[in-house]
């Protein structure tokens, strides 16, 4: 469904189911759940689906008599009179008999008792599967499937203690339901898919703390890493200074030895020079 989904896009799609059960013959499951009815309109259909079979003027009559012609023959070969009425009764037969309504609805708040005054046929022709608590053995395997796809958690018996401490967190807050609506005289729902958004929060928050730590962790290595080439660039700088200060003592003293020759020499040829002007 898309957001401007509307009272044509639902028809439009009854039709397709319609002629997939009716014309084609093939066993066709039409679902539809709370989140889907954006508009309490949409059940004036699938009240007349559920009551009578039939929408008024879901086709045009040149879309109508297109499947009547389309389903004489197998009317016709099920010893049905060629008629327009009796092929036509023939075609809701089989939309009866191959298409299978199917409505999700959560009875938690006054949204399904409005409908349901409403919208009679959702009570009276329907059969409601009741869905009960999920055991704690079933709490367990599903929390199981779902970590096992979790590849930061590589140790097997970590899971299972995960796991097991869902399960126990889930059916303590059923126990607190219960003392609540004792207590309260109101009731709070913990359904199974509760349950599954747990789960789901709980990996949404593993992955943003993993990526958190490895970013920390990259972070760090990268630090890391420029301390110890920058380590490695001071001792070799190091090195290279010692070498330098050995030639510097070198130096030094070669440039002593010369400072001497030249100082005596240059005391000499004062000598010499004192001698030649006497």
């Amino acid at each position: 469904m898309t957001s401007n989904y509307g009272k044509n896009d639902l028809k439009t799609d009854i039709q397709t189911a319609f002629q997939k059960a009716g014309v084609v013959g093939q066993p066709t499951m039409f679902i539809l759940t709370d989140p889907q009815i954006v508009k309490d309109v949409f059940l004036v259909y699938i009240n007349d689906i559920l009551s009578a079979g039939w929408i008024p003027e879901l086709f045009a009559k040149d879309e109508l008599d297109g499947i009547i012609g389309k389903v004489r023959g197998a009317a016709k070969s099920n010893g049905v009179e060629d008629a327009p009425g009796p092929i036509f009764d023939y075609f809701i037969d089989q939309v009866r008999r191959n298409l299978h309504m199917c409505l999700c609805m959560s009875p938690v708040g006054d949204t399904l008792r409005v409908r349901a005054r409403m919208f009679p046929a959702l009570i009276n022709c329907t059969a409601i599967d009741y869905f009960f608590e999920w055991p704690e053995d079933a709490l367990v395997g599903v929390a199981n499937k779902f970590l096992a796809e979790i590849e930061v958690l590589p140790d097997e018996e970590l899971k299972q203690k995960l796991s097991e401490h869902m399960a126990f967190v889930h059916l303590s807050i059923a126990a607190a339901n219960n003392e609540f609506r004792i207590q309260q005289r109101r009731n709070n729902y913990t359904t199974p898919t509760s349950f599954l958004e747990l789960i789901k929060f709980y990996i949404k928050l593993l992955t943003e703390k993993v990526t958190v730590i490895d970013d920390s962790i990259t972070r760090l290595s990268n630090g890391l890493n420029i301390m110890a080439s920058t380590n490695e660039s001071v001792a070799n700088l190091q090195k290279l200074l010692e070498v330098k200060m050995v030639e510097v003592e070198v130096e030094k003293k070669a440039t002593g030895k010369l400072i001497e020759e030249v100082t005596r020499e240059s005391a000499e040829a004062q000598k010499e020079q004192d001698a030649a002007n006497i």
